[in-house]
């Protein structure tokens, strides 16, 4: 293994950035494994353990950035370090004109931009709740992008804004649209009457795109962090953006989106939405249906949740999402009745954890025994998540396959690799994956799965047996990855594409259990 670093003294770039150029250095011929991050503590045990880390970066600092590339000869250093540097300074000149100020502090931005209200924070964990407090001290509202932040530091720091009135979003808050305007990574979807507040990304994605595809746009769309609903946080902005919802006039209905809360945040919350004069739909995955009241509706999917929304705001009929459509019950009934007895396992390869959750409940619900790498009720954790059997989910977005590596929403090649390895298992018929688009993702998902699908397909075939590829595909035709091109390229590789992350694992149940009855038709 030839291990090579290049340091760049005093240099910044947030993780999105350096996830894009790591994801192109790996893309290069010679390059075995690349990443570009900040040199702080934390970062560089990650590339130690992970045998990326040379004597150059071992001597960096926290305000460095390092490019870390396995070589397969040493011959191609110099002209790899080169091509990193200017991938960096591309994705320079793409963002700022050559004459124009980027200011280097928080004061030079708001000298900058005296009238900014918003402070969206992308730092290295450590030191992203101190920007974060400078940020609430100056009267900026905060989206947090930034993760590894302690519990202790996420409540002191919602707790201060509280205090002054301020919104703290985050931290790890992935998705959020704040009067129209995206930020991290969402959809274009269409102004409206349902505001939402959520604690996961991909199920604020989901809901926002399936509304949008009913004709229903949103009012706000708030991210608040995937431990907000904790009981250690209380959800203590969930609380304070319900309050705001309930006090906007352009806000018909509101709906909020958790894993399961704990138990006593849940408490807090109904006791918060039983005081609301709006309809509030509850959308705790994994609980029972429940009505409390005629104002308040708790669903288990993100599906069922949107449905009811929908219902809520007069839309009655079957939105476009929620039924197969013929030519697709043709390719479901074909790909049925080729599947062989012995070959009707389940393997799911998510990019959003929230996404995997719902579809392992639903798998759970419909009688599997489920294994992964994420934690519900009489799930299976898996030893290894590297290593599937019997019927497997796996979150790729887990921190396990993410610390200085791309996030799998960016970069395929991790999980177009894996489904490589799950197409040659003989016992396996069937794949669930999911593709987010929008702001942020892969500019062209398909692009890459497409072809992996295509091959998995065709390893299953070469074995004598068939594989069936279920793909949810959550985005908007407004994306810039345009949604109908996607499900176009995505379909001519043979997947089985629909809009609808809960349809997608009713699908792979019918399909594994041989038994399409459950299925909606037209």
């Amino acid at each position: 293994m030839i291990v090579c670093n290049h340091v760049l003294r005093n240099t910044y770039r947030d993780s999105v950035v350096l996830m894009r150029v790591s994801k192109e250095l790996e893309g290069q011929p010679g390059i075995i494994q690349a990443t570009a991050m900040m040199a702080t503590p934390n970062n560089r045990e990650l590339l130690r353990a992970v045998g990326l880390l040379a004597e150059v970066g071992e001597s960096a600092t926290p305000n460095d950035l390092v490019i870390a590339i396995e070589l397969e000869t040493l011959d191609a250093q110099t002209e790899v370090l080169a091509m990193a540097e200017t991938l960096l300074a591309g994705v320079d000149q793409g963002s700022a004109g050559a004459d124009d100020y980027r200011p280097r502090s928080l004061q030079g931005a708001l000298d900058t931009l005296p009238g900014a209200n918003l402070a969206l924070i992308s730092l290295p964990g450590e030191y992203a709740p101190a920007e974060a407090r400078r940020s609430l001290d100056r009267g900026l509202n905060v989206l947090l992008f930034s993760d590894n932040v302690s519990v202790a530091d996420e409540v002191s720091l919602k707790q201060h804004a509280l205090q002054q009135g301020l919104l703290m979003l985050g931290p790890d808050c992935g998705t959020t649209i704040l009067q129209g305007v995206p930020l991290g990574f969402a959809n274009a979807v269409p102004r409206g009457r349902i505001g939402l507040v959520s604690a996961s990304g991909t199920g604020l994605q989901q809901v926002t795109c399936l509304l949008a595809a009913a004709g229903e746009g949103v009012s706000q769309a708030l991210g608040v962090g995937g431990r907000d609903m904790s009981d250690a946080v209380g959800g203590l902005m969930m609380l304070e953006c319900l309050r705001m919802l309930q006090e906007d006039d352009a806000t018909e209905v509101v709906a909020l989106i958790s894993k399961p809360p704990g138990r006593d945040t849940t408490e807090r919350l109904l006791q918060a939405v039983r005081t609301s004069d709006k309809p509030c739909v509850l959308a705790f995955l994994g609980g029972a249906h429940q009505d409390f009241g005629s104002n308040i509706h708790l669903e288990p999917t993100l599906e069922a949740a949107t449905g009811r929304l929908l219902n809520i705001t007069g839309e009655r009929a079957r939105p476009v999402w929620a039924i197969p459509s013929t030519a697709l019950w043709k390719r479901i009934e074909r790909v049925a009745g080729a599947l062989s007895a012995g070959s009707r396992y389940i393997r799911g390869l998510f990019s959003g954890g929230t996404l995997c959750y719902e579809a392992l409940w639903l798998l759970q619900q419909g009688g599997l025994k489920m294994r992964s790498n994420l934690a519900l009720n009489e799930v299976e954790l898996l030893d290894d998540p590297d290593v599937s059997y019997g019927h497997t989910l796996v979150d790729l977005g887990d921190d396990r396959y993410t610390m200085g590596r791309p996030h799998p929403m960016i970069d395929f090649r991790p999980r177009c690799r894996r489904l490589l390895q799950e197409a040659a298992d003989p016992e396996v018929g069937v794949i669930l994956m999911d593709v987010v688009l929008g702001y942020g993702a892969h500019p062209n998902p398909s692009s890459e799965l497409a072809p992996a699908v295509e091959e998995a397909i065709g390893v299953a075939r070469s074995a004598g047996r068939e594989l069936a590829c279920v793909v949810s595909l959550c985005g908007t035709e407004g994306d810039p990855q345009r949604m109908l091109k996607q499900e176009e390229q995505l379909t001519e590789a043979g997947a089985l594409v629909v809009r609808s992350n809960a349809i997608a694992a009713r699908i792979a149940l019918a399909l594994s259990q041989n038994d399409l009855s459950g299925l909606p038709r037209s």
